[in-house]
């Protein structure tokens, strides 16, 4: 799990996760990539994360695609993230590619309900908790 300051290069951080690769015998790489969309006048969109509790959700993923013979891989935005950049991506290296293909699916559905971040729109230069871009997580007390 990586974590980044802003928006992602997603360029080089597919070509470092390649390049780590570029001696296995997996079959298959399936990444994703999210890209801020330019909607409802935000100019950015802004993240909170709790990193021990990403990691422990990252770690229990880690153990699942290694049960399947596969290695995922993530990387997300801390703070503001302008429209048209990235602030997620995700990858699964797999000997097949069915596995690779659920897999990354699985990931990227489970990371949208329950990774331990908090998105804000940013419009006109300020922060404003975006509830309606934001799933809520059990025991998170006013935001769950």
């Amino acid at each position: 799990m990586e974590l980044y300051n802003g928006s992602l290069d997603t360029k080089e951080i597919f070509g470092r996760w390649l390049d780590e690769q570029s001696h296995s015998n997996y079959g298959a790489y399936i990444p994703f990539v999210g890209t801020i969309r330019a909607e409802d006048g935000i100019s950015a969109l802004s993240f909170d994360i709790y990193e021990p509790v990403l990691q422990v959700w990252f770690d229990k993923w880690v153990e699942k695609a290694k049960e399947r013979g596969a290695i995922v891989k993530m990387a997300h935005s801390i703070g503001d993230v302008e429209v048209h950049t990235s602030s997620y991506i995700s990858a699964v290296f797999s000997p097949q590619r069915k596995v690779a293909l659920s897999l990354i699916n699985e990931f990227v559905e489970d990371f949208k309900a329950n990774a331990p971040i908090w998105k804000y729109d940013v419009i006109d230069g300020e922060r404003v908790y975006a509830q309606d871009r934001s799933t809520p997580m059990s025991g998170a007390g006013l935001l769950g």
